[in-house]
């Protein structure tokens, strides 16, 4: 499918014709650690020797905007379109970076697998890792003219209130594991406050204050409405990220639409894990696991000894997303109800076909009298 898509955008890379993966770290290390940058620093030095050949393969001009546009617009694999007013932003954004990100692209493997990882812990979308892209290009080392360092490019009382120690011994914004959890923690307060990932993309680079005063004078919440009320460095850095996205995507998702295009195209399924009331506690000690098929939320419940009220917060939407055209779903549970639910899947699932079947049955007859 991935491979269709690139051949259908006219992307004609040598590095991406069997399919893009991220290289694997020769030394894996847990993302409970602190993940030295040497590691980082060795695996990218070690790639970086293939790069030119690489590069010399690589030519903007075979990327086909109107066809990259056109083939979004009537749907992806993942059903989000590029919004029209992108286009010519991205088109020029590409043709002018495209050395810088397919560096990026090629010696960013160990970096992304971290980020990941991370952002998985915190129920965030994994393609908020293209943020440190565009903020950093993944250097660790990165240090701004205002003062902002790292790959996330935090600004020093930013990191302290996030919980990093940043003074004239230590900057631990340069630390990839602790300010990647600090830029998780900021991006999902940042999301609880606005609702919409490109709101949130904006507030990241100029602040929550400038976000409101673009919507009170817009009128509007939607970026594309309002954003010439941002500053233009913010209303750029916006643009600069879904077109980072395209490019090492070949597509969008949630976090290249607006609140109200996510939940037009996506129909809400990919809006539940954002609509969890989870504290920070409860996320660290639950796992997910990805389901399909016929479950329901009362018989997996009742398996896992919980509350309606508990698993509804764990898994918003479940049974409604779960009888939809998309019936699967990241199920995420407290660890030891997990166990319980991985012993008994099995019996969960027959249990709740025979019960779906009881209350079809049920409906079929009152139908008929």
């Amino acid at each position: 499918m991935y491979n269709k898509r690139l051949l259908l955008l006219g992307v004609t890379i040598l590095v991406l014709g069997s399919g893009w993966k991220y290289p694997t770290p020769t030394k894996m290390l847990s993302a409970e650690t602190d993940f030295p940058q040497a590691v980082i620093d060795t695996e990218r030095l070690a790639l970086t020797s293939a790069v030119p050949a690489l590069l010399a393969k690589a030519d903007p001009q075979t990327y086909l905007f109107s066809e990259l546009f056109m083939a979004t617009s009537i749907g992806g694999s993942n059903g989000a379109r590029l919004n029209p007013k992108a286009l010519n932003f991205i088109q020029d954004y590409v043709r002018e970076n495209w050395e810088e990100l397919q560096l990026v692209r090629m010696t960013g493997g160990p970096s992304f697998n971290l980020i990941e990882s991370i952002l998985a812990q915190y129920d965030l979308p994994r393609e908020l890792k293209y943020l440190a892209v565009i903020e950093s290009n993944l250097k660790s080392s990165a240090v701004s003219r205002v003062g902002a360092v790292g790959p996330w490019q935090l600004m020093p009382q930013t990191a302290r209130d996030l919980g990093l120690k940043v003074n004239k011994s230590i900057d631990e914004r340069r630390n990839y594991v602790k300010s990647t959890r600090a830029a998780a923690l900021y991006l999902k307060d940042l999301y609880n406050q606005l609702g919409d990932w490109l709101l949130v993309i904006a507030a990241y680079n100029t602040g929550t204050a400038h976000v409101n005063h673009a919507i009170r004078q817009s009128g509007s919440r939607n970026f594309w409405d309002l954003q010439n009320y941002l500053p233009t460095e913010s209303r750029i850095h916006v643009k600069k990220f879904i077109g980072t996205q395209y490019v090492f995507e070949g597509q969008g998702s949630v976090t290249t639409l607006t609140r109200d295009e996510a939940m037009e195209q996506l129909s809400g399924s990919a809006m539940y894990v954002f609509h969890r009331q989870l504290s920070t506690a409860e996320l660290n000690s639950s796992r997910t696991v990805a389901v399909s098929g016929k479950y329901l939320s009362s018989v997996i419940a009742r398996y896992t000894l919980m509350d309606s009220a508990a698993f509804g917060r764990y898994n918003p939407d479940f049974d409604k997303i779960m009888a939809s055209n998309n019936n699967s779903y990241d199920l995420k549970l407290p660890n030891d109800k997990m166990d319980l639910f991985e012993a008994n899947k099995y019996q969960i699932l027959t249990e709740s076909m025979e019960q779906m079947e009881r209350i079809g049955n049920e409906i079929a007859q009152v139908t008929v009298k």
